[in-house]
C-alpha cells in the first residue's frame, strides 16, 4: 500500500520562485548587516530612511556638511555606503515579501485590499516620521501592522477550521514582521545602539530568514512523509528553541561589545594562546558581574557605540554565550546522530553536523584571532545555514497516513 503524499497548497504557479529569490535575498542581507555592524558602521548613516539627506549616500563630505545630521555625526565615505547599501537591500526585500503577501492573499476574501490598506499605512508613516511627526508615524505604522497580525490569525483559523490550505497566513505574518524589522532598523540608529534593539534586529531576520525558507519549502511541495514524523519534529521544535536562544546571546555579546572580553587582543601572541580559550584572562571562571551584564533596557540618549559596560558585565556575556554553545551544540549534534538513524535524512544529518562544528571552530577563532572581521561576519552566516536546515526539515516533514 503507498503512502500517501500530503495536498500542495494553493499557491500562485511561480510563488515558490519568488520564495526562494526572497530567501536568498534575506540571507545576503543578514550576513551583509553583520558586515555593517562589525565593522562599526551602524551610525554612520545617522538619519533615517535617507543618509544625510539622500537617497544614496553622498560622495563627498562637502555634500553633508549642509546636511543637520552632520551635527550628529562626521560623515565617513568608507562606512556611509555600506548601512544605506544594507537599508536598501532590506527595502527590496520587504518589495518581494509585499508580492508574496498579495499573491497569498487573492484566495481571501478582500485578501489583496486588506495587504494593501496596511502597506499604504506603513507606507504613509514615513514621510509623517521625516517630518519630524514621530508619534503620529509610530501610531499609522501600529495599525498597518495590526491589521496584518489580525489577517494572519483569523486566515489561519478558518485553515485549521478547514476552510482553504493555503499560505496567506505565513505570508502576511512575515510582511508584518518584516516591516517591524524596519522599525528596529530605524531605532538601531536613533536609539545610537541600543544593545536590546540591535539584538531584536538580528533575531527579526532570522525570523523572517525562516518564515521565508517555510513558505519557500510548502510552495515547492517535496514533503518527506515519515511514520515518525511526530517524535521528529518534536526533536526540531527543541533544537530551533536552543538555537534561537544562543543566536540571541550571540547578539547580546555582539551589541555590547563583549566578543573580546575574556582577553584576545590585550595580551601578547604567547599570553592569548593559552588564556583566551577555553579559560578566559586566565582563570577558569573569572570574576563575572550577570545582573550588569544583562540588564535589558539602560534608558535613551546614551551613544551605546563601543560599548558601556566595565569588564565584569562583558566578562558575563561572553561566559554566558560560551556556556550556552555547549548546551547548543550537544542538542544539535544529537538531533543530526537522530537524522543520520533515519533513511532518507543522512544528507541533512551530515549539513547539520558540518555546519555544528563549524560554528564552534569560527566562534574559537574569532576569540583566539581577536574578531577578524571575514570570521566574525561567517559566524553569523553560519547560525543562519543552521537554521535553514532546522527550517527546511520541519516545513517537510509530514506524517504517513
Amino acid at each position: 500500500m503507498s503512502t500517501p503524499v500530503p495536498s500542495r497548497p494553493l499557491v500562485y504557479r511561480h510563488f515558490h520562485r519568488i520564495a526562494w529569490l526572497a530567501v536568498a535575498l534575506t540571507f545576503g542581507v543578514i550576513v551583509f548587516g553583520a558586515f555593517v555592524r562589525l565593522s562599526d558602521a551602524g551610525l554612520s548613516c545617522p538619519d533615517w530612511p535617507t543618509c544625510y539627506g539622500r537617497a544614496a549616500w553622498p560622495q563627498a563630505i562637502d555634500e553633508a556638511r549642509d546636511h543637520a545630521a552632520s551635527a550628529i555625526r562626521p560623515f565617513e565615505d568608507h562606512k556611509a555606503w555600506r548601512e544605506q547599501v544594507h537599508r536598501h537591500l532590506a527595502a527590496t526585500l520587504g518589495v518581494l515579501v509585499l508580492v508574496l503577501a498579495l499573491l497569498a492573499a487573492r484566495r481571501r476574501r478582500f485578501g489583496v485590499a486588506l495587504v494593501l490598506v496596511a502597506s499604504a499605512l506603513v507606507a504613509g508613516a514615513i514621510p509623517l516620521y521625516m517630518r519630524g511627526q514621530v508619534l503620529p508615524a509610530l501610531l499609522v505604522a501600529g495599525l498597518g501592522e495590526a491589521l496584518l497580525l489580525a489577517a494572519a490569525v483569523a486566515w489561519a483559523r478558518r485553515t485549521a477550521a478547514g476552510g482553504a490550505r493555503d499560505l496567506a497566513p505565513a505570508a502576511a505574518l512575515t510582511l508584518a514582521v518584516v516591516i517591524f524589522q524596519a522599525l528596529l532598523g530605524k531605532w538601531t540608529v536613533t536609539m545610537l545602539l541600543k544593545p536590546v534593539i540591535v539584538m531584536g534586529h538580528l533575531l527579526g531576520g532570522m525570523l523572517t530568514f525562516s518564515l521565508l525558507a517555510w513558505m519557500a519549502w510548502r510552495a515547492t511541495h517535496l514533503p518527506i512523509v515519515l511514520a515518525d514524523a511526530r517524535a521528529l519534529r518534536r526533536w526540531l521544535v527543541a533544537a530551533v528553541a536552543v538555537l534561537g536562544a544562543q543566536i540571541a546571546l550571540g547578539g547580546w555579546v555582539s551589541a555590547n561589545y563583549a566578543a573580546l572580553a575574556c582577553g584576545a587582543g590585550g595580551w601578547t601572541t604567547a599570553q592569548a594562546h593559552y588564556i583566551d580559550f577555553p579559560k578566559c584572562v586566565g582563570q577558569w571562571w573569572p570574576p563575572a558581574d550577570f545582573r550588569e551584564g544583562f540588564v535589558l533596557w539602560r534608558g535613551v540618549g546614551v551613544d551605546y557605540e563601543g560599548g558601556v559596560l566595565d569588564g565584569a558585565s562583558r566578562i558575563a556575556i561572553q561566559m554566558a554565550h560560551r556556556l550556552f554553545a555547549v548546551v547548543a551544540a550537544g542538542v544539535l549534534l544529537a538531533l543530526s546522530w537522530r537524522l543520520l538513524r533515519t533513511p532518507g535524512l543522512r544528507g541533512w544529518s551530515v549539513a547539520l553536523a558540518l555546519l555544528t562544528v563549524s560554528q564552534v571552530l569560527l566562534g574559537v577563532l574569532n576569540v583566539k584571532l581577536s574578531l577578524p572581521l571575514p570570521v566574525a561576519v561567517m559566524h553569523n552566516g553560519g547560525a543562519a545555514l543552521l537554521l535553514f536546515v532546522l527550517v527546511s526539515l520541519l516545513a517537510r516533514l509530514r506524517r504517513a497516513g
